[in-house]
């Protein structure tokens, strides 16, 4: 069975998992009152990369794998990151908006990324990726990361730091990680201080890794001078109060970093391999915690 319509009811999506045993889905949720009602479930394969929207603490309980499309939209991430930086840096949305109206006011000066020092924060494969195209731009790069410290990091020159070290150091902040309990609110209104005046906030991770409301504050307050948000709260349609719809120096873009022809096309080929591979009994791209 498969559904065209998204539902976030959570009684219609147990009814549409009855007698399932392999669930796909991409970035809806499935919650905890969702895995509960279906005893037959066996694997909830997520086309997707994070799987924080699923009830993981109910799917080990009834001993329910889960598994991911990591690594599809590695690429469509990094290239929104660096499109992103470029709209912030060049006023490409603001000049698009003046050049239309009746009351232009003139050319815009913006800013090079090259020869600005970047602070990645998360390594991971799209943390990488977005490396990569930096380097190639240009900007020196220093990271942090919790986690890991990844091999191919040296090979770029990428020098670690602590996480205070990077904000503070950064022209460009660009956010890599997950969304983790230990995650959840890291660039607190405290950390956002810690970054130049002339800096940049990216997020095309997780929008609560970020206290958005503080960064609204921030950018309004000129304590950093732009920001790019992929990432929010909640799923777009944002609500008119959201404070960062309403400020200063922000693009805002509809959380559509991995919405690409070609990541969509290796999303459905990944998560399809995986169901295959687990009716095989081999089960592949498992969440192991």
């Amino acid at each position: 069975m498969y559904y065209n319509e998204k539902t976030t009811d959570w009684a219609e999506l147990a009814r549409r998992s009855e007698g399932a045993d392999v669930i796909m889905i991409a970035n809806n949720p499935y919650p905890t009152e969702v895995i509960d009602q279906n005893e037959n479930v066996k694997l909830i394969n997520v086309a997707f990369t994070g799987v924080d929207h699923v009830g993981i603490a109910q799917a080990k309980n009834q001993d329910i794998m889960i598994c991911n499309a990591a690594g599809y939209a590695n690429q469509a991430v990094a290239e929104l990151t660096i499109g992103l930086v470029l709209d912030v840096y060049r006023h490409i949305t603001q000049g698009d908006k003046e050049i239309r109206g009746a009351n232009f006011s003139g050319a815009f000066q913006g800013s090079e990324i090259k020869g600005k020092t970047v602070g990645l924060i998360g390594t991971g494969k799209i943390g990488m990726m977005t490396a990569h195209l930096f380097k190639a731009f240009g900007a020196k790069i220093v990271a942090a990361d919790q986690s890991r410290r990844n091999p191919e990091a040296k090979a770029l020159g990428i020098e670690y730091m602590e996480l205070d070290e990077v904000l503070t150091q950064s022209d460009i902040v660009s956010l890599h990680i997950p969304l983790l309990p230990s995650t959840k609110g890291l660039i607190s209104k405290e950390k956002l201080h810690l970054m130049k005046e002339s800096a940049i906030l990216i997020n095309c991770a997780r929008g609560p890794i970020v206290d958005n409301d503080a960064l609204a504050d921030a950018l309004n307050e000129g304590r950093i001078a732009g920001a790019g948000i992929d990432v929010f709260d909640m799923e777009p349609p944002i609500p008119e109060d959201y404070k960062l719809l309403h400020a200063k120096n922000v693009i805002l873009s509809p959380h559509v970093g991995f919405l690409t022809n070609e990541a969509m096309e290796l999303r459905a080929r990944i998560a399809f391999d995986n169901t295959i591979a687990f009716l095989e009994g081999k089960p592949q791209n498992i969440i192991k915690s």
